[in-house]
């Protein structure tokens, strides 16, 4: 039986929905402006799609994995380390991977974003396989799992998986919610891969392509109607279509465009749901994570289910230049929810220039029919 660690950090994911593009620092903070916990269900899903009678679990006390796993009804693990302090921090999940490593674990499973892979890769390095399900804010490394059910697809076939190496990277949050990206490789893990379960690393920039970003922008500006609210994601792509107005908008958050002025900057879920109420008409313009292929679950959870709910999946508006494209060969949806999630198809339209789209095939669940 494969000896597993499994930790969850508990506040992964939390500054999402409240538009805090992470929570490195500021659980409190997301707290007052109603955050609610994301990993606990993430590892949910990932549990629930295992199959269990493989596993022996090695974890950490009460909301750090044990919880998760009594919940799931996994009755077989054992808890290894129990926090000092009901707020748990960084600190706890590298001294609970230290204890699982030397009980001998297989591999350690994370639920998180990309602050927590870093805290797991400084107690295993490389010498214990790591693989994160994805929960963060954040979620650039090519450690974790396309979705908490792509992860316990990669589990379920850990003997025949092979071994790759990822990189570990992470952002400075304090520049990303000041408007920067700015991107770090901390350094390579080895993770169990299976090809597109496991996502890629971003790919941060294809050159200049101001031209493209304009064509993309002259056409979705000519297309706009005076009647529909705007909903402007994060991106450079997304960015040309503001500036074709004059505006400036929020690089990395989502902005509301009306008649060709800004009505709301770097808005969260709540103040998103809030405008849903006074627009009968509304659009949301995305594009995708490079290399990634993320549209939805990657940094713009503020585009929520509950959203999604109000405006319908057909209010989505995709841009990507052709570049991008040819490095993204799928994208992805993760809306948290699988419900809405099922909703998309197999394809998804992408405006890649001036009246020119193309269709890109679409993954929104791991295929575990082969």
């Amino acid at each position: 039986m494969n000896r597993i660690g499994f930790v969850v950090n508990p506040y992964a994911g939390m500054g999402g929905a409240v538009g805090l593009k992470g929570t490195d620092g500021c659980v409190e903070q997301a707290r007052l402006l109603g955050a609610r916990p994301v990993s606990p269900s993430r590892a949910l899903r990932f549990l629930s799609g295992l199959e269990l009678r493989n596993f022996f679990f090695l974890t950490a006390a009460g909301i750090m994995g044990e919880d998760e796993l009594n919940e799931a009804g996994v009755t077989s693990y054992q808890v290894v380390y129990t926090p000092s302090s009901p707020e748990t921090a960084a600190a706890d999940t590298e001294v609970a991977c230290q204890i699982m490593i030397r009980e001998g674990v297989r591999l350690i499973v994370f639920c998180g974003g990309d602050g927590t892979a870093r805290n797991v890769y400084a107690a295993t390095g490389q010498e214990i396989p790591i693989l994160g399900i994805p929960a963060g804010v954040k979620i650039y490394s090519s450690v974790f799992a396309t979705t908490p059910e792509a992860g316990a697809a990669v589990l379920n076939t850990l003997d025949g998986a092979g071994l790759t190496e990822a990189e570990v990277l992470d952002v400075d949050e304090e520049q990303y919610r000041a408007g920067r990206l700015t991107t770090r490789i901390y350094d390579i893990a080895r993770i169990p891969y299976v090809s597109e379960l496991c996502q890629s690393c971003k790919e941060v920039s294809f050159g200049d392509e101001t031209q493209m970003y304009e064509e993309i922008a002259a056409f979705i500006t000519a297309i706009m109607q005076p009647d529909t609210l705007y909903l402007i994601g994060a991106g450079s792509t997304t960015g040309a279509i503001a500036s074709q107005f004059g505006l400036e908008s929020t690089l990395l958050g989502v902005d509301a465009l009306y008649q060709g002025r800004i009505i709301g900057t770097d808005l969260n879920e709540d103040a998103i749901l809030h405008l849903l109420d006074d627009y009968e008409k509304v659009r949301i313009i995305l594009s995708p994570i490079g290399a990634q292929g993320f549209v939805l679950g990657r940094g713009n959870q503020q585009i929520s289910s509950r959203v999604l709910a109000k405006t319908g999946i057909n209010a989505l508006i995709i841009v990507a230049t052709p570049a991008k494209l040819q490095h993204t060969p799928a994208l992805y949806v993760d809306t948290g929810d699988l419900a809405v999630n099922r909703q998309f198809g197999e394809t998804m339209l992408v405006i890649c220039g001036y009246e020119i789209a193309q269709r890109v095939r679409l993954i929104h669940e791991p295929d575990l029919s082969s």
